[in-house]
């Protein structure tokens, strides 16, 4: 039996002062960061796509839920498979079978050669978080794992603004299919430079060399060992599934139907809209950035991790309620609502995925992300097919605005739902003992 890396290990708080944290968070950064281009493309390049494929609204949102759909299965099962062969192992496949998955987009012209190309894609980057956080849980301690979730995860910020800068230029210079395939590229540089750099803390908390200096540490005793199945017994579990569920519909409403929003109720076309995308995702970074902070300063302050991370949580979902008017401003103002909230969501998430190691040990970590990310890939495989079917709906009584008001009403409010769910499931943000993981 080939066990985890992470069984063999036991990061020490020495972990906490080794300069080459973060290093890794820098790694996690740019894959994330690679993961959003490559998600981002198909909705950039949709304009020149429609006069070619001729799909509705909706059937464009089947394409993207056929991404979601294998999204989620790819998050479920890298949870699995990343807490038994380790980040090391887990992250080369996740970002290979992903990168594979976006150069194959540039071989097909139909509907049903982007479905497959999705659902390949899909199942890739299905990996990058359930790795991710577990990787921050080896790596850094309880008080800077909200900020260095919130540092790499401002790569699903930096994707959607750099790439409506230089998508739309590649389109244009040498047609869609090579957007697919540069941005493929990138994700197989960044594999080889995972494989050269990346090495797990030791007991003593120094960089591992080798797998087998890896396997002589001692496993932990402390850590209690959860059965992947009675992970669904927790409410805890239950509490993060439904957060995310309820949630990530609503960033992946604006990764996909950005482009087409601003094109629809602002005559906007690709190369006009960019700069605006560009402008919403640097709010987003920069203030997602912050909220991420808050927890780590309440904690600071003598709060405990609970306390902090629900005052984070809340504050951040009243953040989002602006999003509501987005539609009866003008063009600046909506700009800045829109950033607001997509600025709120990614702290929001930060959190949410934080208080996984918070609660259970470090041996299910990446199992209880890959199942909270599940929730959340299905609630964004739903909603884009809603999505579809609102604006064609709208679009055929010639009130396109309107279907999108509807929609922005949802996103809205679903983060204070979401909030008093989880606090009913999850009071309290504490470890789970080893009676109750039995």
């Amino acid at each position: 039996m080939i066990m985890a890396e992470e069984k063999m290990l036991v990061p020490s708080k020495s972990t906490g002062s080794n300069p080459y944290r973060w290093v890794v968070c820098a790694l996690l950064f740019f894959a994330t960061a690679i993961a959003y281009m490559d998600r981002q493309i198909l909705s950039l390049v949709k304009s020149i796509l429609d006069t070619r494929l001729h799909w509705t609204n909706e059937q464009f949102g089947w394409v993207n839920a056929a991404f979601q759909g294998s999204y989620a299965l790819g998050y479920l099962s890298f949870g699995w498979f990343i807490d038994r062969l380790g980040t090391k192992i887990g992250y080369s496949v996740s970002i290979f079978v992903w990168s594979i998955g976006a150069i194959v987009h540039s071989f097909f012209s139909s509907i049903g050669g982007f479905v497959f190309s999705r659902i390949v894609l899909g199942v890739g980057e299905g990996g990058n978080f359930p790795c991710a956080i577990k990787t921050v849980a080896l790596w850094f301690p309880k008080s800077e794992r909200s900020l260095a979730t919130g540092l790499f995860n401002s790569g699903a910020n930096i994707g959607p603004m750099v790439a409506p800068i230089f998508i739309p230029l590649i389109a244009i210079r040498w047609g869609w299919q090579a957007t697919f395939i540069t941005v493929g590229i990138a994700g197989l540089v960044w594999l080889g430079a995972w494989i050269l750099v990346y090495r797990a803390p030791l007991k003593d908390g120094a960089v591992g060399r080798d797998a087998d200096a890896a396997r002589s540490s001692v496993a932990n005793p402390e850590q209690p060992k959860i059965p992947w199945r009675s992970l669904f017994g927790f409410r805890q579990t239950w509490a993060l599934l439904l957060a995310k569920f309820l949630t990530d519909p609503v960033y992946w409403f604006l990764l996909i139907w950005l482009p087409d929003f601003f094109h629809k109720t602002r005559g906007m076309d690709i190369k006009q809209s960019g700069i605006y995308i560009f402008a919403i995702y640097t709010i987003v970074t920069v203030a997602s950035i912050a909220g991420s902070w808050l927890p780590g300063y309440f904690i600071a302050r003598g709060w405990s991790v609970t306390r902090s991370r629900k005052t984070a949580m809340f504050l951040l979902a009243c953040c989002v309620v602006p999003v509501l008017f987005v539609t009866q401003v003008g063009l600046w103002p909506a700009i800045i609502l829109i950033g607001l909230a997509g600025a709120a969501h990614q702290a929001w998430a930060a959190i949410v995925f934080t208080t996984v190691s918070d609660i259970f040990p470090k041996s299910a970590v990446a199992s209880v992300t890959g199942i909270a990310g599940m929730a959340g890939a299905f609630g964004g495989m739903i909603f884009p097919v809603v999505t579809g079917r609102v604006l064609d709906f709208f679009a055929a009584k010639n009130a396109i605005s309107n279907g999108y008001n509807l929609l922005f009403t949802f996103c809205a409010f679903a983060y204070l739902v979401a909030f008093a769910v989880n606090h009913l499931l999850a009071p309290s943000f504490e470890n789970i003992s080893r009676e109750e993981a039995g």
